[in-house]
């Protein structure tokens, strides 16, 4: 019974993983037909709906009573807003294979960003791993900061920013999730996001003179399968999975799964979408990819040596 739970364990993170790798190609091909704003104002509503008709039939439970939500403010401020903005913005300028290489770079800005406030502080494997990811994204913006890339040079800029927003925010969680169950977070995450995104829609539509035009897009079969995607599959499916996934198995072995997503988005953005695939950013993700896994590794290993030294350290006793 334990090994059919691990299986279908692993399965549930291939799936996240590979719905999360579609989320770029889905993401680029709804701004083709709507404005950034537009696309994360629909995409959170849709979020929210789903997750308030999961509350009301009892399939999830969220309580908010006694609890402290100011705190989450500062959570929603650099995910889902930050985050979002600068992701979205990112891959309109760029291509969806190539966020999906830069987004991995997230578990890397999290070890550092834990060393910085959290004193946890990376072992030598794990900075060497950190300084390759950072080479191979140095080694992207360098090649591609001339002539008809100038533009992705900005998307990439964009794109960095939402690996720093994201970082903080895996920061920021940890506190969160003492008082808050997942589920609860990700609904007030999805609820502000969907105030805030859809607020700068309608102003933008308003300044425009075109705010009759708003529900537009939602006109388009293309328009509506890119929502639902991005507001049930990836926000609230792939959560569900991932959730199943650490509940069944130890955290450490999950970060692998996450370096599926940016393999996933390659494909997707060169097969389904025709988008180019310089021998660059090949050579630069790669180097991103191997950097995201060292780390991850060499911190399951870590923590492996200091629980047998713990372990020693108490038979002693």
């Amino acid at each position: 019974m334990e090994k059919k739970e691990e299986y279908l364990a692993m399965l549930a993170g291939i799936i996240a993983a590979v719905i999360f790798g579609f989320s770029f190609m889905f993401t680029k091909e709804a701004l083709d037909l709507m404005s950034p704003f537009q696309l994360l104002g629909f995409r959170f509503i849709c979020a929210v709906i789903l997750l308030t008709a999961l509350k009301l039939m009892n399939i999830i439970e969220m309580n908010f009573t006694d609890k402290n939500l100011h705190s989450l403010f500062l959570l929603a401020l650099f995910q889902p807003v930050i985050y979002f903005l600068f992701e979205t913005l990112g891959v309109e300028l760029t291509s969806s294979s190539q966020a999906g290489m830069m987004i991995a770079l997230i578990p890397v800005v999290v070890t550092i960003l834990s060393a910085i406030f959290l004193k946890e502080k990376p072992s030598k494997k794990q900075l060497f791993f950190i300084i390759t990811s950072v080479i191979g994204v140095v080694f992207i913006i360098l090649m591609a900061g001339s002539g008809e890339m100038e533009t992705r040079l900005v998307g990439i800029l964009l794109l960095l920013g939402a690996v720093l927003a994201g970082g903080i925010y895996n920061i920021l969680s940890r506190k969160s999730s003492l008082q808050f169950k997942p589920v609860e977070i990700t609904y007030i995450m999805m609820v502000i996001g969907a105030v805030v995104f859809n607020g700068l829609a309608i102003i933008q539509h308003l300044l425009a003179g075109e705010l009759t035009n708003y529900f537009l897009p939602l006109m388009k079969i293309e328009a509506i399968v890119a929502i639902v995607y991005l507001g049930i599959l990836s926000s609230v499916v792939a959560f569900f999975m991932l959730n199943f996934m650490l509940s069944k198995i130890e955290a450490s072995r999950s970060a692998v799964f996450t370096n599926l997503t940016p393999i996933v988005a390659v494909i997707a953005g060169v097969v389904f979408r025709g988008e180019s695939f310089y021998w660059f950013q090949a050579v630069g993700g790669a180097m991103i990819l191997i950097g995201v896994w060292g780390t991850n590794y060499f911190a399951q290993g870590d923590k492996l040596k200091k629980s047998q030294m713990n372990l020693n350290d108490s038979l002693k006793l």
